[in-house]
């Protein structure tokens, strides 16, 4: 008797991608090859030039392949769409709109000819709820702090209902405590949704603490996946539980190691 193997969820399928200025060509990516599972959360990490935007771009739809494919429930995706939605590190609200309609906006696009007015009402209000900004609905993005900012972007994000929520080093210019007040705001979003998480980060223990494996990226030009690393902790995580635990550290390890003696920074190995 056949059986038939499921097909994953996303998989990266052979990506190469180069850019080409005049009569050069550079190619940033070499042969990705990822698959990630329904719910997953996943952290993309690697020393900067290594194409790790890039990679995740390719996946928005923002930048084509050159080769290679991206399939998303086995149908393959070279645009942009709401059902992947990015947090960008650069919060990215329009400045004349209130924190309410900054929402409604992404709202209003994807959901205008599906919900009534009054239905699309209820889900703004429950996806600042979801980032803890109910309090700010009518204040513009000048009256409220950087960490208030990116927590508008990310109930933005999550209004569409995306199938992948992408965040490009989302918590990379907060100051170390509204960080880790939005980390465990992401852990408790992801715990309660079960969506899929698909993130950027040079921050090795904001990769441990957050993902279920972590993909590190080896130097660039031509960067490709070096190593996935599981990281077999429990959910829900606590952060102040983690420091001495030894999977936690062990993990940790196996990043840094990666990183900083088998794939220094290009600077660093010069």
């Amino acid at each position: 008797m056949s059986t038939t193997t499921k097909a994953p969820y996303l998989k990266l399928d052979h990506i190469h991608k180069s850019f080409v200025r005049g009569n050069s060509s550079t190619e940033v990516l070499s042969d990705i090859n990822l698959s990630i599972a329904d719910g997953e959360y996943v952290a993309i990490i690697g020393h900067s030039g290594c194409g790790k935007s890039t990679l995740l771009n390719i996946i928005s739809g923002l930048t084509p392949v050159s080769k290679g494919a991206v399939l998303l429930e086995n149908q393959e995706v070279n645009s942009p769409g709401p059902d992947r939605a990015v947090v960008f590190q650069n919060h990215s609200l329009l400045p004349w709109l209130t924190v309410y309609e900054n929402v409604a906006l992404a709202v209003n696009k994807v959901f205008g000819s599906r919900k009534s007015k009054a239905e699309r009402d209820e889900w703004i209000r429950h996806n600042l709820a979801l980032v803890h900004m109910t309090h700010a609905l009518d204040k513009r993005p000048s009256e409220i702090s950087g960490g208030m900012k990116q927590r508008v972007g990310i109930a933005r994000a999550l209004s569409m209902e995306p199938k992948i929520l992408l965040l490009d080093e989302p918590f990379g210019a907060l100051d170390a405590l509204t960080r880790a007040h939005l980390q465990d705001s992401v852990m408790d979003i992801h715990s309660r949704l079960k969506n899929t998480m698909i993130m950027i980060t040079h921050d090795v223990d904001e990769a441990v603490l957050l993902s279920d494996r972590i993909v590190m990226m080896t130097n660039g030009p031509a960067a490709t996946i070096g190593e996935v690393l599981t990281v077999p902790l429990e959910r829900p995580r606590r952060r102040l539980d983690l420091v001495e635990d030894g999977t936690y550290v062990h993990s940790r390890a196996a990043v840094i190691e990666f990183l900083y003696a088998r794939h220094k920074a290009p600077s660093i190995a010069a």
